[in-house]
């Protein structure tokens, strides 16, 4: 372990070589956060876009891999990968994830396909925790390897942990992601919670007709442990055979469980929060509504994605709008070339997605090769 950090440091002197908040008096620290937005001025400042918004939050996909196939991510068939050659490498992940942190981002979360099928996962981690700046270092994962693999993760830095599950039957399992392994992701689920992840933080898209009627056995979840149920609307990515039908949306699932739990009670967000937090009373845990489709947050959002061959995508549903920093990277571009390029993407961000129907006739690639 100590060995490959120390390769890790090597790479970081590699790369390395190549106002404190308005607050305003009386105010919600939503309104005093939308109020330090319109006052920030984006004159050299390349993270925030022509609407105000500042990004401190980056999402690196580090493979297009993974070792499930879900419903709601991709066809049966899987998807066309890129070829190993034109992914990410760990150098070009740490300088890319340099150049964000220096300009503001504060929070970079690991995504895929799945991250841990990367072998060099715990080194990437080790690296990104050594750069000065960053607050914090997440994951999400389908959690199928962190039995063995979360505590190299947690001694590498690892800050923060989000693990998808969208059944708590196991044959239902199998029918969503099309592979087995149930047992090991209540496992790996068990282990956040004794490793101190506190809230470990369980991601669970909602199908009509395939998991609907399990809401209420996930809310139930939060009643002795300190999870973090975020159920999520069904989403259109290409390949995924998006049905307006198969949606169920927040204020269905919220009706469906304030019907057993009436005093279901709203818990405050910070302004960038994208999942709206809800409590049982008296339970440890909470749950969330993640309404990317019945009421999007695009004019908080603070969030930019790398995908794995290196493109930078400032929404998830951008489609063709990709800029490719692996070829400038590959191609020498100097520091400042890369931050125009990325200020200029930016700068080009809409101030909202396209909505609910005509994102389901976008061209965008697989939910998978994005990170969603």
């Amino acid at each position: 372990m100590f060995r490959k950090v120390h390769s890790v440091k090597a790479i970081l002197s590699a790369v390395h070589s190549s106002t404190e908040a308005f607050t305003a008096p009386n105010a919600s620290p939503r309104v005093q956060r939308f109020r330090e937005l319109l006052n920030k001025s984006s004159d050299n400042d390349i993270l925030t876009d022509s609407f105000g918004r500042h990004h401190t939050y980056l999402r690196i996909s580090v493979t297009e891999r993974c070792n499930l196939r879900c419903l709601y991510c991709m066809p049966a068939e899987g998807v066309k990968l890129t070829k190993n050659d034109n992914i990410l490498t760990i150098e070009e992940i740490i300088k890319v994830a340099e150049l964000f942190v220096k300009e503001g981002v504060c929070k970079i979360r690991l995504t895929g396909g799945e991250p841990t099928v990367r072998k060099d996962i715990v080194d990437i981690i080790a690296g990104l925790k050594q750069l000065p700046g960053l607050k914090q270092v997440a994951i999400t994962t389908n959690g199928l390897t962190l039995p063995r693999l979360l505590p190299s993760l947690q001694r590498a830095g690892l800050d923060a942990i989000n693990i998808s599950l969208d059944t708590l039957k196991e044959n239902r399992f199998e029918q969503f992601t099309r592979r087995k392994g149930w047992p090991r992701v209540i496992a790996a689920i068990d282990l956040a919670i004794q490793l101190g992840y506190n809230p470990t933080k369980i991601n669970c898209v909602v199908m009509k007709g395939f998991n609907d009627n399990e809401l209420i056995d996930f809310v139930n979840l939060t009643k002795e442990r300190p999870v973090d149920v975020r159920f999520i609307e069904y989403m259109p990515f290409q390949g995924n055979k998006w049905n307006e039908n198969k949606m169920v949306s927040f204020d269905t699932m919220k009706k469906a469980i304030r019907d057993t739990y009436p005093e279901l009670r709203r818990l405050p967000n910070e302004y960038n929060d994208t999942s709206k937090a809800y409590h049982v009373p008296g339970f440890v845990g909470q749950i969330g509504f993640i309404t990317s489709m019945s009421e999007h947050f695009c004019s908080s959002c603070n969030r930019l994605r790398i995908t794995a061959d290196g493109n930078l995508k400032v929404c998830l549903f951008e489609g063709k709008g990709e800029v490719s920093l692996r070829d400038a990277l590959r191609s020498g571009a100097s520091d400042d070339v890369l931050k125009e390029m990325i200020g200029t993407a930016v700068r080009r961000k809409k101030k909202q997605h396209a909505g609910m129907f005509n994102l389901s006739q976008m061209e965008n690639r697989p939910m998978i090769l994005i990170g969603g």
